[in-house]
């Protein structure tokens, strides 16, 4: 069981990670994009939620302060979701469905995270830093 665990973890992981490095490699474009949403201060925003993806990634992966980067994933996801894919203002049907499927994917991500901050109050992380 402990392995399957581990297996979500990384596997759950890897979608916070990935962008988190794309916040900083691919800066200038993500900043145009934040910028097009009416986000202050853009570049400022781009950089600090791709700390807050790889600290939330790197937390959940690794098993250590795993409470703390379940929030950090939830306070980044939950504004995100409706800022950046605000569908119900986009006219174009193609570009609505895609801001509604990442909405939504954001909405299931944060509760999820929400689950993983409540079950790893009471239960040892297994295969972890943390043990």
């Amino acid at each position: 069981m402990s392995i399957l665990i581990l297996l979500a973890r990384i596997l759950y992981s890897l979608i916070f990670l990935l962008p988190g490095l794309a916040h900083f490699t691919q800066a200038n474009a993500m900043t145009e994009y934040t910028k097009s949403k009416g986000v202050p201060a853009p570049r400022l925003a781009v950089l600090v939620t791709g700390i807050m993806l790889l600290l939330g990634g790197f937390s959940i992966l690794l098993g250590a302060f795993v409470n703390i980067g379940a929030i950090l994933l939830i306070i980044f996801l939950i504004p995100t979701a409706f800022i950046m894919h605000n569908f119900w203002t986009v006219e174009d049907p193609m570009m609505k469905q895609n801001d509604m499927n990442h909405f939504l994917k954001d909405l299931a991500l944060a509760g999820a995270a929400f689950l993983i901050w409540f079950l790893y109050q009471t239960v040892p992380v297994p295969l972890s830093l943390a043990q």
